[in-house]
């Protein structure tokens, strides 16, 4: 199984399958009696909820910038994703590959690993976006040519280029989609 946690958009993809689930990163938590969080909704469902829900009630994007934002809902979306395509009952773990934009700290690797761990994964590999992405996009990532690589994310631009199985260089800034979005909406406003 392979995860692509993005900023905006969720995706998962089995071998063989293909991409099964491409939802918005977002989760609708409620506040129970005991002032614990359960999950409503996530993806699509708990994106039409922004804005819309009573005090009890709130919709999280748990990912800003390409990284973990808060580390509770994240693992809670992911384990919603593992049990949505293994099932409810869950009788194996799946091993799963989790992009992650190039050059994150040693402490937001671990968040996402653990995350992942704690929501049910047996292991947890890391990739780097712009590998993934050559890979996904079918480059020949093991021959000795280079392959430039522009991933624009939600959160973050993934710029890599890719060459004998690994990343020459490469690149995360974070300016993306977000960023771009509300600066169109800010320039419609003012003109």
């Amino acid at each position: 199984m392979a995860i692509d946690l993005g900023t905006a958009n969720t995706l998962v993809l089995i071998k063989g399958k293909g991409v099964v689930i491409n939802e918005p990163s977002v989760v609708a938590v409620k506040i129970n009696k005991l002032g614990q969080e359960e999950i409503l909704a996530v993806g699509q469902e708990a994106k039409e909820m922004i804005g819309k829900t009573p005090g009890s009630i709130k919709a999280i994007r748990p990912m800003r910038d390409g990284v973990i934002a808060d580390f509770n809902t994240t693992e809670m979306m992911i384990e919603y994703f593992i049990r949505r395509v293994n099932g409810k009952g869950m009788l194996s773990s799946p091993r799963i590959i989790i992009c992650v934009p190039y050059g994150l700290t040693q402490v937001e690797r671990k968040a996402v690993r653990e995350s992942a761990l704690n929501a049910g994964a047996r292991s947890v590999y890391l990739i780097e976006e712009p590998m993934a992405a050559a890979i996904g996009a079918g480059l020949p990532v093991k021959e000795p040519n280079g392959n430039l690589v522009v991933d624009i994310g939600g959160g973050t631009t993934e710029i890599g280029v890719t060459s004998l199985g690994g990343l020459v260089i490469s690149k995360s800034i974070r300016v993306a989609g977000d960023k771009l979005d509300t600066s169109i909406m800010d320039y419609l406003k003012k003109n």
